[in-house]
């Protein structure tokens, strides 16, 4: 896809993610059920393409102002933030900075400034398991824009894992005011598994600030901040749908809803999946997710992870963190870290190498929701319960 703009400039790169989100088809997600599909007409829905997938936002309409305006208002912060971060874009600040020298400075914006924080303190908080620079370990691993058995057939040896790992030091990415600098040479900043969240919440910046609406639902390719009600006058639900392969949006099969709170009045979420974009080799399914601690594709995580958190830029670097974790660890770090995360996990409670499909299901007859359970932190129990204040 590409980025809808005058320039038409190439997206940002989130095949490189550390783990595949979950995409949207159509207006609806393939992973979140937005609720109240009909639009009234003092409701509006404007939709577009940006960071290598879509947008769509449902919203209140203003009086007096046109919704061309309003989308272009947001297709212009989507392309800054695209030159800011898009490692697609040679002249973009993240590429001019990833090619720099130890100790070489660059002036920085202040987006790339507010996800550059975010992203540290998830990095901090989970001890390395959100890591924007891991991306030498996924190419080493095979794991770019396209997987391929071949190098699962021929795995890299513990020495390029190690090399490859001396490569990642996001400890040593240095910001004083807005100037970045780096401690070695050849790291390289990738802000795929965030900025996509952090674009969310730009859009509902603008809708709130420049334009004054309160009421509504905005999504990028599975990211979702909501505020206010929807065009039926309720709170904005969304749904979290089992996590099966080769699912269609007329396949999805809806296991638990997050109900937006009265208080705060608002949503910011984010849901990652490990299944999605993956290969199976000797009977085992290998997803882009990567371990950057240990430098190994992650075994045991959980299939589905969904993150409510203060901003979705942060939900999103969490949502990410805990798929890069095994599902134990995850809750662990979850529930110590008081964080609202609902986890997906088969019903046996054994994280299985494999996820099952439609085709799969059907055959054996299955039901599919009988083969999942949800497991919430105590923050998301009480989050759904209504209890948050």
């Amino acid at each position: 896809m590409t980025y809808l703009s005058a320039t038409n400039n190439p997206p940002i790169s989130y095949r490189h993610a550390l783990t595949t989100k979950l995409i949207l088809a159509g207006a609806i997600s393939s992973s979140l059920l937005l609720s109240g599909c009909q639009q009234s007409p003092e409701y509006g829905y404007i939709q577009g393409e940006t960071m290598g997938t879509s947008y769509h936002i449902s919203f209140q309409k203003p009086k007096d102002v046109d919704e061309e305006a309003i989308k272009q208002a947001i297709d212009k912060r989507l392309q800054q933030i695209n030159i800011s971060m898009s490692t697609y874009m040679e002249d973009s600040t993240i590429s001019k900075f990833n090619r720099l020298k130890a100790g070489e400075p660059i002036q920085v914006d202040l987006d790339f400034i507010q996800v550059l924080q975010d992203s540290k303190q998830v990095y901090q908080q989970s001890a390395g398991a959100f890591d924007p620079t891991v991306m030498p370990l996924i190419n080493l691993w095979g794991f770019g824009s396209v997987m391929t058995a071949e190098r699962l057939q021929n795995p890299p040896s513990p020495d390029e894992i190690q090399a490859a790992k001396s490569l990642l030091d996001f400890e040593g990415i240095n910001l004083s005011g807005t100037t970045l600098t780096k401690d070695k040479d050849n790291v390289e900043l990738d802000f795929s598994a965030v900025a996509k969240g952090y674009g969310v919440d730009v859009i509902a910046e603008v809708l709130h600030k420049d334009y004054k609406i309160n009421n509504y639902m905005v999504e990028i390719g599975g990211e979702v901040s909501t505020s206010g009600v929807n065009q039926k006058a309720q709170p904005w639900q969304i749904a979290i749908d089992a996590p099966v392969i080769d699912s269609t949006v007329t396949e999805r099969l809806t296991l638990a809803a997050i109900r937006q709170p009265t208080s705060p009045n608002k949503l910011r979420l984010a849901t990652s999946g490990n299944y999605r974009n993956s290969i199976i080799f000797n009977g085992r399914r290998y997803s882009h997710t990567i371990d950057p601690t240990t430098g190994q594709p992650i075994a045991g995580g959980a299939p589905s992870v969904t993150v409510v958190a203060d901003s979705v830029s942060l939900a999103d670097a969490w949502a990410t963190a805990l798929t890069a974790m095994t599902y134990e660890q995850a809750l662990t770090t979850a529930t110590d870290k008081n964080l609202a995360v609902l986890f997906v996990i088969p019903k046996d409670g054994k994280i299985h190498d494999e996820v099952p499909s439609v085709k799969d299901l059907a055959r054996h007859k299955a039901d599919p929701l009988a083969y999942w359970q949800i497991i919430e932190t105590p923050a998301m129990k009480s989050l759904r319960a209504g209890n948050v204040k």
